[in-house]
Parts: structure tokens; C-alpha cells; sequence
């Protein structure tokens, strides 16, 4: 457990000096190539003054997770055994498809000079291919089975095939949850580092530091979100974009499947859940209504920035209300 712990610990704290050091490098280069977010019309009229911020942030922490987790999954494979750092390596690999789905669809927007890239459609398309490749890789390498554990009730169904349809269902969800959280000036990043941080205390805490994936994962997002913290919290130098996003999402999701109890990140991931909702039920009151609004604006984030409230005092709620999320899912294990 000691070397795990020592080990993760520095991996955290390599991810974040790299990320710092890799932003730095990187926000005059995409300033130079003109790589600003475009802004909605139909957003807070206060978000025009981000207009031209850079945008694709999230390769600073990509770049700088899947080096520090090369090296982690070198050390350990060669002491410890491979198997014990496959699931870190097919996370990763998660995690940076997703980030590519991300960056085409960052790129598409920059393109076309709007913020609209990828369809719909396309974008889900290739999230639901890439978890359903994920799901895959925990089957055949690591030996996961089909059963599903329930939090807070400490029971297991075996839903055999339908494992795998929930699954990637469950891990899409996530991914879009996340993205459509990534709103405001360090609000992901925050929200995120609180939930790498709970699997880190999960990893030792709970299952005392012997799943080193989950150990080595956990820190890697906290080293990240923290590192990316630095220059996108309000005012922020730079956006994550959907590059970032994505790969967030991703890998919060696959911390949950490598502790085998996918549903544990609804629980601890609420907010980016409810963020998810907020959307959906705008929409479907709109349509029932003809016309009329739930939310000021939706996802949900935006409606309390309508309704006065700071970017930064949004920032600091909902990242409280995530560690309210996290301890109750501790109780959920």
C-alpha cells in the first residue's frame, strides 16, 4: 500500500506540473493561431467578453496524464505484473478516444466560426462506439462480468447481456453530463478534482490501496483538474473545450467501472447528473408548453448566473454539493 500510495501521489503532482508547464506553452500558441470560442447569441449576454478566449485547454492535461500513466504502468507492470495496470491503460485509452471526439468537434466549431460542431447524432454515435469498446476491453482483459452492483442496497443482479447495453448507456451519459457541465470559468475542473478525489480515498480507504489502477487513475484526474485549474479559474485564460471535457467525463466513469460498481458515479457525480436533467426537462416543458421556459436557461449552471449569482459563488455551490454527493456515496460502497 505504501508504494501505491507514494507512487500516486507523485503521479498527481507530476500531472499537475506538467499541465501547468504544458498550458503555459500552449495558451500564447493558440492564441496566435486564432483558436478562440465562439459564444452563443442565446447564452449570458456577460459571456460575449469570453468571446476569443482559447479553446482545446484539455490537450495540456491529455498530453500530461497518458505520460505520467505510461510511467506508472511501466514501473508496476514490470513489479507488480501487467494485469495489475490494465485497467489504468484501457481507461487511458478511453479516455483519449473520447478526447478525440472532443477535439474534432472543438475543431469543427473553430471551422465554421460558431458554437456548433459535430452533429448530434455524430458525436453520440461515436460515444456510444467508443464505450461499448471500453466495456469490451474490462470483459475480455480484465474478467469483468455481468453483474451489476447496487448502491446502498449491497446486492448484485446478473443481467447478463444487458449488462453491456446499460453499460455503455451509462458511460455516454456521463461523458455528455460532463461536457454540458463545462459551462462556466472552473466549474468541470473543480467538480472533477472533488470526484478523482473521492476514487483516490475509495482506492485506499476502502480497498486499501491493492486496486493500483483505480489508485493511479483517481490521481491522475486530480492532478489534471487541479493543474488546469490554475489558468481557467474565473477569469479564465483558457477553456478545456470539448477535448477536455470529454476525456473527463470519460475517465471519471471508468474509475467507477474499475472498482466494479459503475453506478456509483451517478451518486457521486450528481451534480453532473442533474445537469444532464436540467437540460432535458427544459426541453420537454418547452414542447408541452408551446413555447414556455422551466429554467431561465439551462443546463442548470446558467439559470443561477440569470438569477444573480457569480461565477465564482456557482463554482464554490456546486463544488460543495459534489463533496455532499461524494460522502453520501461513500455510504453507497
Amino acid at each position: 500500500m505504501r508504494n501505491v500510495l507514494i507512487a500516486s501521489a507523485a503521479g498527481a503532482v507530476c500531472t499537475f506540473i506538467l499541465t501547468v508547464l504544458i498550458l503555459k506553452k500552449l495558451i500564447p500558441v493558440l492564441k496566435s493561431k486564432k483558436m478562440g470560442q465562439p459564444i452563443l447569441e442565446i447564452g449570458p449576454r456577460w459571456h460575449k467578453n469570453k468571446e476569443g478566449t482559447p479553446v482545446m485547454g484539455g490537450l495540456s492535461f491529455i498530453i500530461s496524464s497518458v505520460a505520467v500513466g505510461a510511467a506508472l504502468a511501466v514501473v508496476f507492470g514490470v513489479t507488480r505484473g501487467v494485469r495489475t495496470v490494465i485497467p489504468l491503460i484501457i481507461s487511458l485509452t478511453y479516455g483519449v478516444l473520447c478526447g478525440l471526439i472532443g477535439m474534432i468537434d472543438d475543431m469543427a466549431k473553430l471551422r465554421k466560426k460558431q458554437n456548433e460542431g459535430l452533429r448530434a447524432w455524430q458525436k453520440l454515435a461515436l460515444q456510444f462506439i467508443t464505450a461499448a469498446l471500453f466495456v469490451a476491453g474490462m470483459a475480455v482483459f480484465c474478467g469483468r462480468g455481468t453483474e451489476l452492483y447496487i448502491p446502498f442496497a449491497g446486492v448484485k443482479f446478473d443481467l447478463g447481456i444487458w449488462y453491456y447495453v446499460i453499460a455503455v448507456i451509462l458511460l455516454a451519459g456521463v461523458d455528455n453530463s460532463v461536457n454540458l457541465n463545462d459551462g462556466i470559468d472552473g466549474l468541470c475542473s473543480s467538480i472533477t478534482f472533488v470526484v478523482g478525489a473521492f476514487f483516490c480515498a475509495v482506492s485506499f480507504f476502502r480497498l486499501d490501496g491493492e486496486n493500483e489502477s483505480l489508485s493511479f487513475m483517481s490521481a491522475l484526474i486530480m492532478g489534471s483538474a487541479a493543474g488546469f485549474l490554475v489558468y481557467n479559474f474565473h477569469p479564465a485564460r483558457i477553456f478545456m473545450g470539448d477535448t477536455g471535457s470529454l476525456y473527463f467525463g470519460a475517465v471519471v466513469a471508468a474509475c467507477a467501472f474499475i472498482m466494479d460498481n459503475p453506478l456509483i458515479i451517478v451518486v457521486a457525480g450528481l451534480v453532473y447528473i442533474l445537469e444532464t436533467l436540467s437540460v432535458i426537462l427544459q426541453v420537454a416543458y418547452f414542447k408541452l408548453t408551446h413555447g414556455k421556459r422551466l429554467f431561465k436557461m439551462a443546463p442548470i449552471h446558467h439559470h443561477f448566473e440569470k438569477c444573480g449569482f457569480s461565477e465564482v459563488k456557482i463554482v464554490v455551490t456546486f463544488t460543495l454539493l459534489t463533496v455532499a454527493f461524494c460522502a453520501a456515496a461513500w455510504f453507497g460502497l
